[in-house]
């Protein structure tokens, strides 16, 4: 049996191209491979799908991912899988690096592998985070996403409000319901 592991980490991505995408590239390689699909950070160690493939394998099956990352997160994580599922009497695919050998030389190459995954990812993290705290210390900064409406248009809706229900309001300037009603608590209108 051939069994495809497919991870996204956020919902966004179970709807957009990453989950199609992967599909593919399994489909294209294996195209009788059983697909399990999972929405979970791989920082998660609770991932119930990954762990049923997981006692699904028997000896001489196939596992498949895209990406090594896609079922590890940390070099010792990526190990402590690998070993177990070769113990299994399975083979590991990698379709973007190939197949994962039972040797010494398939130990060293994926442990450089993994260590060099997780190596990026803290770098990434780290640029992440200092670009943060450089925008902090813009006087115009704001943490999270930008306001969808102007206080002009929340505070005309607040006017269209004394004449009218949220419901005519809101078909109006198309400002929800809810929205209209958080600003107007957080103005103390009444």
């Amino acid at each position: 049996m051939i069994y495809a592991y497919v991870r996204v980490s956020t919902y966004y991505q179970l709807k957009g191209n990453s989950i199609d995408n992967q599909k593919e590239q399994v489909l294209e390689r294996y195209p009788d491979a059983q697909i399990y699909v999972e929405s979970e950070s791989g920082k998660s160690m609770d991932r119930p799908v990954f762990q049923s493939v997981l006692r699904k394998l028997n000896k001489g099956d196939i596992f498949v991912v895209t990406k090594l990352d896609r079922f590890c997160r940390s070099t010792q994580e990526g190990l402590k899988y690998i070993e177990k599922i070769q113990k299994m009497g399975c083979s590991i695919h990698i379709l973007n690096q190939g197949l994962i050998e039972d040797t010494a030389v398939g130990k060293l190459i994926v442990t450089n592998m993994l260590a060099f995954a997780e190596f990026e990812r803290t770098i990434i993290l780290e640029r992440t985070l200092a670009g943060k705290e450089i925008a902090r210390r813009r006087a115009d900064f704001r943490e999270g996403r930008p306001k969808k409406y102007t206080k002009k248009q929340l505070d005309h809706a607040m006017e269209l409000l004394k004449n009218h229900t949220y419901k005519e309001v809101s078909d109006l300037t198309g400002i929800s319901k809810s929205t209209l009603k958080r600003y107007k608590r957080e103005k103390n209108i009444d």
